[in-house]
C-alpha cells in the first residue's frame, strides 16, 4: 500500500520565507519543494544563505523533499558549461538541505523543431549530469515540461532507456502533459510508472491549457492517483498551484507571460491545498 507525504512550491504563496513557512504550517504540510526564496531562486543563493535558511526551516520543524532546480531549463544551443557549473553549486545545496531529490529538466527546443533531432546532445547532456552527482546521495528527476526534449511520455522513457542510471527517474506533471496535449494520461502513467518516482499536482485543461485546482481539469488526477496507491509508492505529493502570476513565474515559462494574471498568495496556495485534499478524501 502507498503512502503520500504532503509538499509544495511554498513559493507561489510568497517569496518571502517566513511567510512560506507560515502557509505551509496552516496547511498541515511539513515540507517544502524549495524553489524561490528571499527574492532568490535557490540555485542562485550562496551557500551560507542556505544555511541560514536550512536553520530556519529546522526551527519550524519543515523538511526539504527537494530542490526545486532551474537546470535543464535553458535552450539546448545556449552554451553548457556555465550550467553545469551551476549544477554543481546545487548538488552542494542538496546535501546542506538533506534532500535526496533535485527537480530539473532536459533543454527547450528551438520553436518549430523536431525535438528527436536533439535526442543525442539531451543524453550527452545528461550523463555529464550524472557524472557530476555520482559521489552524491540523490536521486535527479525529470520533469516532464511543455516545449522541452522530455514533454512527451514517450521521450520521457527513451531518457530512462539511454541514461540506464539508478540516479534517473521521473517526475510526473499531470498539468504539463495535458498543456502538452497528451490525451491519455493513465495510458502515459502506465507507460512511465515503474521510473516514477515523485508527483506534482497540478491540473489543467486541453481547452486553452489553463492550469485549475486539482480534479478540476483534464488531469485524470483522482483515477490515477487511485492506481498509484494500489502500489508500493511512498512518496511526495507536491502542490505545484500556478493559480495565478507570481514573483519568479517568468523565469518559469518561456516566452511571454500572460498579462493580467491576479499575483498568487496565501489564499491561492490555500484553494490548491484543499483541492488536493479533497481528492484524497475521494480515495
Amino acid at each position: 500500500m502507498s503512502r503520500f507525504i504532503l509538499t509544495g512550491f511554498s513559493d507561489e504563496a510568497s517569496m518571502d520565507i517566513d511567510i512560506q513557512l507560515d502557509v505551509l504550517q496552516e496547511n498541515g504540510v511539513n515540507y517544502m519543494e524549495i524553489r524561490g526564496v528571499n527574492d532568490k531562486n535557490v540555485a542562485d543563493l550562496t551557500i551560507e544563505e542556505a544555511r541560514e535558511i536550512k536553520r530556519k526551516l529546522g526551527k519550524r520543524g519543515v523538511g526539504v523533499s527537494a530542490i526545486g532546480s532551474p537546470i535543464g531549463k535553458i535552450k539546448i544551443t545556449d552554451p553548457f558549461e556555465p550550467h553545469l557549473e551551476k549544477f554543481k553549486h546545487v548538488l552542494k545545496l542538496s546535501k546542506i538541505f538533506h534532500t535526496k531529490y533535485i527537480r530539473m529538466f532536459s533543454f527547450f527546443i528551438p520553436e518549430g523543431d523536431n525535438p528527436d533531432n536533439y535526442r543525442e546532445e539531451v543524453i550527452r547532456r545528461w550523463k555529464m549530469f550524472l557524472d557530476a552527482a555520482k559521489n552524491y546521495d540523490v536521486i535527479l528527476l525529470h520533469e516532464n515540461e511543455k516545449s522541452i526534449y522530455g514533454d512527451i511520455p514517450r521521450r520521457c522513457l527513451e531518457l530512462t532507456e539511454a541514461l540506464k542510471c539508478p540516479q534517473f527517474k521521473l517526475i510526473f506533471d499531470f498539468a504539463n502533459f495535458v498543456q502538452c496535449d497528451v490525451k491519455d494520461l493513465m495510458e502515459a502513467y502506465n507507460l512511465l510508472k515503474s521510473e516514477i518516482v515523485y508527483l506534482h499536482i497540478k491540473d489543467a485543461l486541453y481547452e486553452g491549457h489553463k492550469v485549475v485546482p486539482a480534479g478540476y481539469g483534464d488531469g485524470q488526477i483522482l483515477k490515477i492517483l487511485r492506481e498509484v496507491k494500489k502500489t508500493s509508492y511512498e512518496g511526495f505529493l507536491s502542490l505545484e498551484p500556478h493559480l495565478g502570476n507570481f514573483k519568479g513565474f517568468a523565469e518559469l515559462e518561456q516566452g511571454d507571460v500572460s498579462e493580467g494574471l491576479e499575483d498568487s498568495g496565501p489564499a491561492k496556495f490555500n484553494v490548491a491545498a484543499n483541492a488536493l485534499r479533497d481528492l484524497l478524501k475521494r480515495l
